[in-house]
């Protein structure tokens, strides 16, 4: 294999003050096979197949020592990214049963989809625009050549909100068109079915009307804990939802963004179960509300549910507040390889001084006298997009803040001998 299709990390030293340009790394070559041509074939058991070549802007990858980032400049150039990073498509492990296509433009039927990435169907979402399929995601739904699954009669996509036409050979499951609240709804409904298991005891409550910068983190949350996300309206809580949470048998319900949900409302979820608010946290400025609200969800715990993520050792995933279909896009990095909560910037060349502080508190040490920290906790950041999204010095800022470092030792007390 060609050095061109290998792929390297970056060292970044950690320095407040950091070149402005990162080398620019492609996974097309190493997932698409060696060298610079055609195809890639597949082999072994069962019909050979070739494997379709990702485009460049459907899996870039620009990697630092603790962080990669993974998209482009379209929401499905993203998922494509992350669909390809977990299912390479080149073995059977390595395909999902079913992926999950949605348009992208219907922001609540892909915010309830995240719960599909949750195990154990660990679903991909792809998106469509409309009733037509990007190239990228065609080359990709084509690459990962998805098993089916068993619970849909073997068909191996499940498609929301768009009928566009599939790659050949492959067979769609299509959710019936509702309401925001009754997709959602028949979304828990359809992970019970996938799983084939007990009904989840948890799930997640948003008003229809809320703020998609202040949902986004439902995204990760769903994906890691399997507790579907379901709508409620200003005025009350509609059938299709009421129907699904009693079918959870008085469920622990979580609420995100509170504020956008009514005093009635709320007390007709009190009745349909254990009720709980995730706080917002206050920000240190309006700007940063997104950027709180994401690290409260972050940190949040209750019993076995949530992130609870307030120590060193975690995935974690970076998104623009400004970009918020990126968050179901990611959301299969939250319950696959180092399970990471969404955190989100509200400016793609700066910080949130509130996620700054976070990841200080998170960030790894290790005492100074056992170098090198081979038992050391480690982070790692995911970055979603381009750097219209996150810049790259943001994410070579990123990477220091991720970065293992000694930890200072308290000063010794000097004995009585040396005090005389």
């Amino acid at each position: 294999m060609g050095a061109t299709a290998r792929v390297m990390r970056m060292r970044v030293a950690p320095h407040p003050r950091l070149p402005a340009t990162l080398a620019v790394l492609s996974l097309a070559g190493a997932l698409a096979g060696c060298g610079k041509g055609g195809p890639a074939t597949l082999t072994g058991s069962g019909p050979t197949r070739k494997l379709a070549p990702v485009a460049v802007q459907g899996a870039v990858s620009v990697a630092t020592r603790n962080t990669t980032r993974l998209g482009g400049a379209a929401v499905a150039d993203d998922a494509a990214a992350v669909a390809r990073t977990v299912y390479p498509g080149l073995t059977a492990a390595s395909r999902p049963s079913v992926v999950v296509l949605v348009d992208e433009h219907d922001w609540p039927a892909a915010l309830s989809a995240s719960v599909l990435a949750s195990a154990p169907t660990n679903a991909p979402i792809l998106y469509s625009e409309g009733e037509a399929l990007p190239p990228v995601s065609r080359e990709t739904l084509e690459a990962m050549h998805p098993l089916g699954a068993r619970a849909l009669g073997g068909a191996q996509v499940i498609r929301i909100g768009t009928h566009a036409p599939l790659p050949a050979g492959e067979r769609a499951y299509q959710l019936p068109a509702g309401t925001p609240a009754a997709t959602a709804a028949a979304l828990a409904q359809l992970v019970a079915k996938l799983d084939g298991a007990q009904a989840p005891r948890q799930a997640i409550v948003l008003a229809e009307d809320a703020s998609a910068t202040l949902a986004m983190p439902a995204a990760g949350l769903a994906a890691e804990s399997g507790a579907p996300i379901l709508l409620v309206g200003a005025a009350r809580v509609g059938a299709a939802t009421r129907a699904a949470l009693a079918a959870l048998h008085r469920p622990s319900i979580f609420v995100i963004d509170a504020a956008a949900v009514s005093r009635r409302v709320l007390h007709e979820l009190r009745r349909l179960g254990a009720l709980r608010a995730i706080p917002a946290g206050t920000p240190v400025a309006p700007a940063e509300a997104a950027a709180q609200n994401a690290i409260e969800v972050a940190r949040y715990t209750s019993a076995t549910f949530g992130w609870g993520v307030k120590e060193p050792g975690h995935g974690l995933v970076f998104a623009n507040a400004g970009r918020p279909f990126d968050a179901p896009a990611a959301a299969l990095l939250s319950a696959t390889g180092d399970y990471g909560p969404l955190l989100l910037l509200d400016s793609a060349t700066k910080l949130p001084s509130a996620l700054i502080h976070y990841l200080a508190d998170i960030q790894p040490a290790y005492a100074g006298t056992q170098f090198p920290p081979v038992r050391g906790a480690y982070n790692h950041g995911w970055l979603i997009g381009d750097e219209q999204a996150i810049s790259a010095i943001t994410q070579a800022e990123i990477d220091s803040m991720l970065e293992i470092v000694p930890r200072a030792q308290p000063a010794e007390e000097p004995s009585a001998s040396e005090g005389e």
